[in-house]
């Protein structure tokens, strides 16, 4: 029998919000790799999905859906002093949720800031108030005057999470082949700074999942590699980005915020019908949706460089997402129908073939190498051999959630925190025996390679990075 690592012990409660793909993978990380035990984990989730994982390690389940009417008097009885929240739910105010935990002394962590039901969706509440942007202002007011609260992580799944510990290994990879000195950075200055003086304009999230099933998807089902309803929740929402300083002009559709920290802008349609151009090693060049998401944000944010008031530097940065190829088809039926969700959902997990992987990297481009993909190509048979109840997919989401709860317990005064803030060795070290091959590799290609073969572009062939070039129109 393998003998895992336990990387802390935890004397405290767990309590799981929601218990969908992401739950059902994290689970048996967590039975593994930190010194609890099955009584002293609860499941609250609105059904019984994944009912077979929690009778498989006896952990306590209440089926309930948690509303803001309800939300105290479910979770009291189950959170106090030192307990710990992992919320992987939809639907549930990850805000209202941290307020709750910083009350009882718990911990808190969750792989995406979640509102309320409708916050995403409802036209009644202003396009630049139901972004992530808005979402992750709300949940950074929470740090004023509780800078010694209970530590409550921020959006720590793969993406947003794992991969801006990518990308500080990326900067410093980049760094080493190019002869910069980047020292040791450790403060949000330092890791700007050597993006600076890197010259890095770009960094997309780039992914490619090729994870297939012989049960191919079906007219009125959404098909997907993880959660359906947290794909098409952040795909309705607008695109976003972080806004770089290199860029010339804002898209004809783009808007900019008069409140927050300006790193970002979002265009005035859905992330699911915005496709851009993007590489992975594996994949080679392809399109993918800029889809929105938390580090696009925050990794944005992070990397500024001001003088005063004025913005000296900072990269664009945004998701490249090619899900697996009946989650595109899922995605082309549901804009058809506009986006009103089809009647049914299917998670592939068992029925996978083999061969698939999802390779999930960052590109960080417009530096002297042109630019540098690093990240994890983990197969399908692998994630099988490494973790049950996983795919190549959610275990590289599963394993990020076990590296910000085991941080969160060894930095338990924290308060709120970004994945840009936390040490990214500790949480690389914690996910890299689940991540598969994780490579680096330059490639020369740009989001002008073989433009215009059969038509005249509207492109600006000074700097191939500008995002008029990398959108696809």
């Amino acid at each position: 029998m393998t003998k895992h690592t336990v990387h802390v012990d935890f004397p405290g409660r767990f309590v799981f919000i929601g218990f969908g793909s992401i739950g059902q993978g994290v689970l048996p990380l967590i039975m593994r790799h930190i010194g609890t035990s099955a009584e002293r984990i609860t499941v609250v989730a609105p059904d019984e999905r994944g009912i077979h994982v929690m009778r498989h390690f006896g952990v306590r389940f209440i089926q309930k859906t948690i509303t803001q009417l309800n939300l105290r008097e479910t979770l009291e009885p189950l959170v106090s002093q030192g307990d710990f929240v992992v919320n992987v739910s939809v639907d549930v105010s990850s805000v209202d949720l941290i307020k709750f935990c910083r009350e009882r002394g718990a911990l808190y962590l969750d792989t995406c800031i979640e509102p309320w039901p409708g916050g995403y969706t409802d036209t009644s509440i202003p396009a630049a108030r139901r972004t992530n942007y808005a979402l992750r202002e709300t949940a950074l007011a929470l740090r004023d005057g509780a800078e010694d609260a209970p530590t409550a992580v921020l959006t720590h799944g793969a993406n947003p999470g794992l991969v801006s510990h990518f990308v500080k290994q990326a900067m410093l990879n980049i760094a080493a082949d190019t002869g910069v000195a980047a020292g040791d950075p450790r403060t949000r200055e330092d890791w700007a700074r050597l993006a600076h003086t890197l010259g890095i304009k770009v960094i997309h999230i780039a992914e490619r999942d090729t994870q297939v099933s012989p049960v191919r998807k079906q007219p009125g089902e959404f098909v997907n590699t993880w959660s359906v309803d947290g794909f098409v929740s952040e795909g309705s929402q607008p695109a976003e980005l972080g806004w770089g300083a290199h860029e010339k002009a804002l898209p004809p559709d783009g808007n900019t915020y008069d409140f927050g920290r300006g790193s970002s802008i979002y265009l005035s349609q859905p992330g699911a019908a915005t496709r851009v151009r993007t590489w992975t090693p594996r994949a080679g060049h392809f399109h993918g949706f800029l889809i929105t998401h938390g580090e696009s944000i925050s990794i944005s944010d992070f990397l500024t460089v001001r003088d005063g008031d004025k913005v000296v530097y900072r990269p664009t940065v945004h998701y490249a997402y090619h899900p697996c190829d009946d989650a595109v088809l899922s995605v082309h039926e549901l804009l058809g129908r506009n986006f009103v969700m089809q009647d049914r959902q299917r998670i592939l997990m068992d029925e996978i073939t083999s061969g698939g992987i999802d390779e999930l990297g960052v590109l960080l481009a417009g530096h002297s190498r042109n630019a540098y993909w690093y990240g994890s190509q983990l197969s399908i048979d692998e994630a099988r051999e490494l973790c049950p109840f996983n795919n190549a997919t959610s275990l590289q989401v599963t394993v990020a959630v076990l590296s910000g709860v085991v941080w969160a317990i060894e930095n338990p005064r924290k308060g709120v925190v970004e994945p840009d803030e936390m040490d990214f060795r500790r949480n690389l070290e914690v996910c890299m025996p689940y991540l598969g091959p994780v490579v680096g590799e330059y490639t020369d290609w740009n989001p002008l390679t073989d433009r215009e073969r059969l038509f005249p572009e509207d492109i600006d062939r000074e700097d191939a990075w500008q995002f008029r070039n990398v959108r696809v129109r």
